[in-house]
């Protein structure tokens, strides 16, 4: 899958005129270590707010209790795209599957933030600052792991959006890149509302029944509109990322962005991290279609970065997260509501090839989380911390006292670079 042309300068801005991006960049030349490697090194992050359901990122179709749990969500085994014995990825998934193969792409299929709220709003903030307690912190752990490098080796960060998300936020200004219509910043407002509301017996109920009785009937007019014997893909008005609006908007749209992305990143004096959201993962009712269509929105994204970064492919790291989780099981709406651990997603040429990452819990009764998530293995500031450490070279005690302060109970995930 890797290219290995790699684009010009002007190649990528008028790839990005093309798509109607406008751009800040800070470059500035970039300063090697001693033999140069670290300084050649990428990472990129990629969140998916609103609570990517991991069950359906990767399956556990071996897993006795999958198919009881989900019922008519569930994924079959012979729809799954197979890891090993227990574990497959969503058929969504082709190119990030591809890379699985070949031993560039792995799964943490239990990993969890500290916050256990189940909030939105709390979530987001703890994932994003890299705290343990929410609103803890004003700064987000990239921008500290940016500040955090040796003077002699500061690089550029870059994040894609219209604002400048928490997670880049901090001392160390960063390049921004805004993909026009892209990247929908308003898709994530009912997913946000809805956690305003929650608590409110009258508006809670009531809003909650506005977004059901919305997706069924974009689903209806998704079903009238498809030709005979195609299914479609049901989508959640509001809740929808821009990018998966079929058309301009579809997965092609989507590679270019990932492709666009990777050509800055591979630019002399170009940034070496980047951040990129993606909306609309809170799929309460008619998940079936939504994760279908958000996920192959993901799977094109990610092989746009693949392909774009050509060659530095070999030096990169990208890790998909998402806030929390989502329940075990199926709701009265074929959907699922918020949970705890999901799957984060790691992939690139630098990774060594291997098998699931962390410790699976299982989805008995006993094995589940209050009897009803997924079970936490894995703290994420852990997986962060071990892949800044050893692809990044960031130093061991800053992560433990800057990037990730008070963070000694999640420990490092090392040994995956």
């Amino acid at each position: 899958m890797t290219a290995h042309n790699l684009p010009s300068r002007r190649g990528v801005l008028a790839s990005a005129a093309g798509l109607g991006l406008s751009i800040t960049f800070l470059g500035r030349p970039a300063l090697a270590d001693a033999d140069g490697a670290l300084d050649k090194r990428r990472f990129i992050v990629v969140i998916c707010r609103g609570g990517m359901d991991g069950l359906s990122v990767s399956p556990p179709v071996g897993d006795k209790a999958y198919a009881g749990l989900r019922g008519n969500i569930a994924i079959t085994p012979d729809q799954a795209l197979k890891l090993d014995g227990t574990f497959s990825l969503h058929p969504s998934l082709s190119a990030v599957h591809a890379l699985a193969l070949n031993g560039q792409a792995r799964i943490v299929p239990a990993v969890a933030t500290p916050d256990r709220a189940r909030s939105h709003f709390e979530a987001q903030d703890v994932l994003e600052s890299g705290s343990a307690q929410v609103y803890a912190s004003t700064s987000g752990w990239l921008n500290r792991t940016l500040e955090a490098l040796p003077a002699a080796r500061k690089v550029e960060g870059l994040y894609v959006g219209a604002t400048t998300p928490l997670i880049l936020r901090g001392k160390v200004q960063a390049a921004s890149w805004s993909p026009g219509k892209g990247v929908d910043e308003t898709a994530r407002l009912p997913t946000l509302l809805q956690d305003l509301y929650k608590t409110d017996p009258l508006m809670g109920p009531a809003f909650a029944r506005g977004l059901e009785t919305e997706t069924m009937a974009q689903a209806a007019m998704t079903a009238m509109a498809a030709p005979v014997g195609d299914s479609g893909g049901m989508a959640e008005p509001g809740m929808m990322m821009a990018p998966a609006r079929g058309g301009r908007d579809g997965p092609e749209a989507a590679r270019k962005l990932g492709a666009t992305l990777a050509g800055f990143l591979i630019q002399d004096g170009g940034p070496r991290i980047a951040a990129l959201s993606l909306d609309g993962w809170d799929t309460h009712a008619g998940q079936t279609g939504q994760i279908a269509t958000r996920l192959t929105y993901l799977d094109a994204v990610l092989s746009g970065i693949n392909t774009g970064l050509g060659a530095e492919w070999k030096n990169t790291v990208v890790v998909t997260v998402t806030e929390f989780g989502r329940t075990a099981r199926v709701n009265g709406t074929g959907g699922t509501d918020h949970g705890t651990a999901s799957t984060a997603l790691v992939l690139g040429g630098a990774l060594k090839p291997g098998g699931i990452i962390g410790d699976w819990p299982g989805l008995s009764p006993g094995g589940l989380f209050e009897n009803r998530d997924v079970a936490p293995t894995v703290d994420m500031r852990g997986l962060f911390k071990g892949l800044l450490g050893d692809h990044m070279g960031v130093d061991r005690a800053a992560l433990e006292t800057r990037v990730f302060a008070d963070s000694a109970d999640a420990r490092a995930v090392t040994g995956l670079v």
